[in-house]
């Protein structure tokens, strides 16, 4: 029998048809604590217990081209002892989901990132530091009046709006795990780096965090250095950079000196006016290539420190692994609500970060690199042994059953192989007709 084929064997998944997955995670004091925050969470007669109405919203982010009274009922999610037709009707779930708000799916996703995006595993760390990664990626809603004023949309070439409303994602990664350990959303007005600036606070001591070049700030990377121990950066150069060179150690790395820009300092009077900056240069693909580190020279050579960068590649991964695997690559979100489209965001992080943090697990359960874990299958193997959970009490927890989960994820491991290089490129409009840019712009 091929793998695909006992991977999702019924007989096979029947054993385990339950949400051990998400229990187990999820310790149920975590749940509790989230829920407080729903100043309207009360279980009252004939509407969904807001517990349920969070594993549905975590229901959603795994089975994305479900309508959502669908997923409630693969999922057996409705109130002990009133499992009527009357409590799987969209109207009855929507309100449910109102009830809920977003507040408590947020909380619960940030408790999760801050426990598991700090565990180590065999291999995680780098010299010693724990490697991670800031990055932002765009979230398309759908095109109500509510949402496209609230969260606003970019203008194109023709000075016309994007067809969708844009919100923006802003994500701290655990490079090696995946796990993500912090996010903020927010309209498409907003900047990625002001978003950044949010849980720059909180990125862990022992650490090296990989930038893309757009967060380039002084004042941002004084500060992650100088806030706690042993909190290292590194991101590539900007062009136009004027510096002073104080110290060669060899011909591709030097210590720098730097103005700070009079703009930070006004923002920041605390600010120094210079600081130094370690510069290691390199070639790839015939180009040289420059970034800059905190990463003092006399402990991290030239080129380990070159190596480390292409590591930053792997939050790319995390966010194709949200759009394309758990979105299926939707046009937009499916809610149509300001605060439902925030909590709908949480929920798919937070599935994101239990596929992700079950996936590692496996992974160390079979002495393997968690990072060689294929997201796609393992989310489906999941998704699929919850399907099943029709017959089967809901919220119930067996640790066997993880434990077997936990085999069968351990069999979708990647086949150790370098990453074929695929640079970007700018999609070509699918519209067969002419575009007229002299239009007045859209209202």
């Amino acid at each position: 029998m091929s793998l695909q084929q006992s991977l999702f064997d019924i007989d096979a998944l029947q054993s385990f048809s339950d949400l051990s997955t998400f229990t187990q995670n999820i310790p149920v004091e975590w749940v509790e604590s989230a829920l407080q925050l729903s100043s309207k969470a009360t279980i009252r007669r004939r509407r969904l217990p807001s517990d349920q109405v969070l594993w549905l919203v975590l229901g959603m982010a795994l089975f994305r081209n479900e309508p959502v009274c669908e997923v409630a009922r693969r999922l057996n999610i409705c109130a002990q002892g009133l499992a009527t037709d009357s409590l799987l009707a969209r109207s009855g779930v929507s309100q449910a989901r109102r009830r809920l708000g977003a507040d408590p799916v947020e909380w619960l996703f940030r408790r999760t990132g801050e426990q598991w995006g700090r565990e180590r595993y065999p291999g995680d760390d780098w010299n010693g530091l724990q490697v991670l990664a800031v990055d932002g990626a765009q979230l398309r809603t759908q095109d109500t009046p509510a949402l496209r004023e609230h969260f606003g949309s970019g203008n194109t070439g023709t000075h016309r709006q994007t067809p969708y409303p844009m919100m923006r994602l802003v994500a701290l990664m655990n490079v090696r795990s995946h796990v993500l350990l912090d996010a903020q959303l927010s309209p498409y007005r907003r900047s990625e780096m002001r978003l950044a600036d949010d849980f720059l606070d909180r990125i862990p001591d022992h650490s090296i965090t990989l930038f893309d070049k757009g967060f380039w700030s002084a004042a941002q990377l004084l500060r992650l250095a100088s806030g706690g121990e042993q909190r290292h950066w590194l991101i590539p150069a900007r062009k136009g950079l004027v510096a002073e060179t104080l110290h060669t150690y060899n011909d591709d790395d030097h210590l720098l000196s730097m103005k700070v820009s009079p703009q930070a300092r006004k923002r920041d009077p605390e600010l120094p006016e210079t600081w130094t900056v370690r510069a290691v240069s390199y070639e790839h693909k015939g180009k040289r290539r420059t970034v800059m580190t905190s990463l003092p020279a006399q402990r991290y050579d030239t080129e380990a420190v070159a190596r480390l960068y292409r590591e930053r590649w792997e939050i790319e991964v995390g966010f194709r692994d949200i759009k394309s695997s758990l979105q299926h690559n939707a046009v937009t979100l499916r809610s149509r609500t300001v605060e439902l489209v925030y909590q709908e965001v949480w929920g798919l992080l937070l599935a994101y970060n239990v596929i992700r943090r079950e996936a590692s697990q496996a992974a160390v359960a079979h002495g393997q690199d968690p990072s060689r874990i294929r997201f796609k299958f393992a989310y489906q193997y999941i998704a699929a042994q919850l399907i099943v959970m029709a017959a089967a009490q809901p919220l119930s927890r067996t640790g066997a059953r993880l434990a077997e989960l936990r085999a069968g994820i351990g069999n979708l491991l990647l086949e150790d192989r370098s990453r074929p290089s695929r640079p970007r490129t700018v999609k070509i409009s699918k519209t067969r007709y002419p575009v007229d840019r002299n239009a007045a712009p859209l209202k």
